[in-house]
């Protein structure tokens, strides 16, 4: 399987997780939007630390520094953390709205980042060969 192919089906899980939450929260059903959202941040710091941990330093290796796209890779999952905090605490004080809003503003993030990652990223890895070892 090439890095594109298992890093984007994991973009696709983190987006089924997150579409499940924004639905719970639509419908103030708070104890199933929690657990979305847990299952969500699993799943999007698992694919994070991926990428930190094996895909930025192997590309970077390839690329012979550690600035460029990785550097904006990071400094985006940083936000998207901050982020991510943020609607955490939405959600446990179960405000619809707020929480709703910065959802969105997550959705539109991660479309970007993902986009980023599956258009530059990903096939540079793939052009280099790179491999993944996934648990």
């Amino acid at each position: 399987m090439t890095i594109f192919q298992q890093l984007s089906t994991q973009h696709q899980r983190c987006d089924s997780e997150l579409s499940a939450t924004e639905v719970a929260i639509t419908k103030q059903q708070w104890s199933e939007a929690s657990a979305a959202w847990s299952r969500f941040m699993a799943e999007t710091e698992r694919h994070f630390q991926l990428e930190e941990l094996q895909l930025f330093p192997k590309l970077e290796a390839q690329i012979g520094s550690p600035m460029g796209p990785t550097a904006v890779m990071r400094h985006e999952h940083q936000q998207l953390r901050e982020l991510l905090t943020e609607v955490t605490t939405l959600i446990a004080a179960q405000a619809r709205e707020a929480a709703l809003g910065e959802i969105e503003t997550v959705l539109v993030l991660l479309q970007q980042h993902n986009g980023k990652e599956e258009s530059i990223l990903y096939p540079m890895a793939d052009r280099f060969g790179i491999s993944l070892e996934v648990a």
